[in-house]
């Protein structure tokens, strides 16, 4: 079994104003430190949240700042209505690195926040220094066996939120038993509310969704990567072996290899043997591997 990590001196949490939102963020690092450190912009994925590099930010923390949000209609950042193309969301990372002074970062982006991170570097080459792209930004609904937007828009619905909040982990705790621990139940419920019904429901309201896949659709990978100029790290999450024949393995693969043939300086790195959060399951192995691409431009 996977052990949690040892816990990590709690982030600074905080708030920035940026394009009209009062955006939550979380920071790792001393302040005392802070200013000698390389700036790290973390983006999480899609229904997700800043918690979601907790983990992985025990690995990375004592080596670089860590600054992670929570984007807009996630978190405790505001719920707004609007605003989940991609310049948008991208305009709102150059704003929170414009909060803090930070002219250049490496920036992270896991799952969805991939697809953002890589439009950040693709529209904001100057902001950008280096990109990986965590399990994300490589997920084009072009590529899938029936290209179409009504196959795309069912295989990336909302998850399935429901019941009440210990029915829920409960699901949770049984589907991720082998890195499950205290901490990652407190990460995950960042990431829902509880209605008057007492029934747990996603943040990330299912309107915002919709404009989300819209945007995936319309602006696909193959339309941004070719952009990205900077130095570009791609980590997918190689399958457990009773996965690796799947269809949806095999698909993973082709995408996987599309985005790396179309960004001109890219490294892939696969981990094997791990799912889509590999933050939650093998975050000393992540950080690890971020750490050393990371320094290999220092």
């Amino acid at each position: 079994m996977t052990q949690p990590p040892p816990a990590n001196d709690a982030p600074i949490g905080g708030w920035a104003a940026i394009n009209g939102l009062q955006v939550h963020y979380l920071s790792w690092s001393p302040p005392s430190e802070a200013s000698g450190l390389l700036p790290v912009l973390a983006l999480h994925g899609l229904a997700s949240s800043s918690s979601w590099y907790r983990r992985l930010a025990e690995g990375l923390s004592g080596q670089f700042r860590i600054l992670a949000p929570d984007q807009r209609g996630h978190g405790r950042t505001t719920q707004a209505p609007s605003g989940y193309d991609w310049q948008t969301l991208a305009s709102d990372a150059v704003g929170l690195l414009d909060h803090f002074g930070i002219d250049r970062a490496v920036v992270l982006g896991h799952s969805w926040g991939g697809h953002v991170a890589s439009n950040l570097a693709a529209r904001f080459p100057d902001r950008v220094s280096r990109l990986v792209m965590i399990d994300g930004g490589f997920q084009d609904g072009h590529l899938l066996p029936d290209p179409t937007w009504e196959n795309f828009r069912q295989r990336f619905r909302p998850r399935d939120v429901s019941g009440t909040r210990t029915e829920w982990l409960d699901r949770l705790r049984e589907q991720m038993a082998d890195c499950w621990g205290d901490d990652l139940e407190e990460t995950v419920l960042t990431m829902v509310y509880e209605d008057d019904a007492g029934l747990i429901r996603d943040i990330l309201h299912p309107d915002h969704h919709a404009q989300v896949l819209e945007t995936m659709w319309s602006e696909p990978p193959s339309a941004v990567l070719p952009r990205v100029s900077c130095p570009t790290l791609i980590i997918p999450a190689g399958p457990r072996p009773v996965q690796a024949s799947s269809e949806y393995s095999r698909m993973r693969q082709v995408m996987v290899a599309a985005a790396g043939q179309l960004v001109p300086d890219v490294r892939v790195h696969w981990i094997p043997e791990t799912m889509h959060d590999i933050g939650y399951h093998k975050p000393g192995e992540l950080a690890r591997v971020i750490s050393e691409f990371i320094r290999s431009g220092m």
